[in-house]
């Protein structure tokens, strides 16, 4: 028998135990695998047109909040005022009451083949009163309607005048009217003569009146006066007739116009 060759082989190495050492991997540094994630968002920067928006955002709601500020501190600025003024000088509304009316004219003529026809004659004579120590009121020409049952019967006009303090004033007018009725109006006119104690009528007076206090002036601002309570009978053919104005009430209103809407 041949005995082994003692020769070691060339390519194989082994360590004191006889066996094969493991074998060493020449990358020594640990590889960290780049995973691609789809999901993951990239870093995008700001752009300056998203910086300058939000800064404009921020002013237009600072300039809103500061306007706001400042309409208050305005409105309550005028309302101490306000009550300053009425505290030191007790202001109050004019008054008014309509001392005579004199019906010298109502004529109803009815037809089958024309229009129902009114024709009307008034003498009125009303009192303004200022109980203000120290307001005047400056009125233009008031414009007068009179009314019975909710139908207009005569129209006029009552001058300009100036109230002064603790002042009465009486001012006198002509109200006249000449118009067709329709089937309605007829109607519910006869049902206010039919009435015992006379018929209603109603006094609608619309002007602009400026008040004055001390060295302060307002400016022109709407005001009507209403006038109910009065009870009309029809006069006689000679003679006129005089209204009952004993329980007569006049109301005043200030017509205070913002944009189309008065109030």
């Amino acid at each position: 028998m041949s005995e082994p060759s003692s020769k070691p082989n060339g390519n194989a190495t082994t360590n004191g135990n006889g066996t094969a050492p493991a074998a060493v991997n020449g990358n020594t540094g640990a590889v960290k695998s780049q995973l691609y994630n789809p999901n993951r968002q990239l870093h995008r920067p700001q752009s300056n047109y998203h910086r300058r928006q939000r800064s404009n955002r921020n002013l237009c709601c600072c300039c809103c909040f500061w306007t706001i500020l400042t309409l208050l501190a305005v409105a309550l600025l005028a309302a101490i005022i306000g009550a300053a003024l009425y505290v030191l000088y007790r202001p109050h509304r004019p008054e008014f009451s309509v001392t005579n009316l004199r019906i010298a004219k109502m004529n109803l003529t009815t037809s089958s083949d024309s229009p129902s026809h009114l024709t009307t004659l008034f003498n009125l004579t009303l009192i303004a009163k200022n109980p203000n120590n120290h307001l005047i009121f400056f009125y233009e020409p008031f414009t007068v309607t009179v009314f019975s049952n909710s139908v207009v019967i005569g129209n006029g006009t009552l001058p300009s005048f100036e109230s002064n303090k603790n002042n009465q004033t009486s001012v006198r007018s002509i109200v006249s009217g000449s118009m067709d009725l329709d089937t309605e109006s007829l109607s519910s006119l006869r049902s206010g003569l039919k009435k015992q104690k006379g018929f209603p009528l109603e006094i609608q007076m619309d002007t602009k009146v400026k008040m004055k206090m001390e060295s302060l002036k307002s400016k022109k601002v709407g005001f009507r006066v209403t006038c109910e309570g009065i009870r009309g009978t029809v006069p006689s053919a000679k003679s006129p007739s005089l209204a009952s104005v004993i329980n007569s009430q006049c109301k005043v209103d200030l017509r205070i116009k913002i944009w189309k809407f008065s109030f």
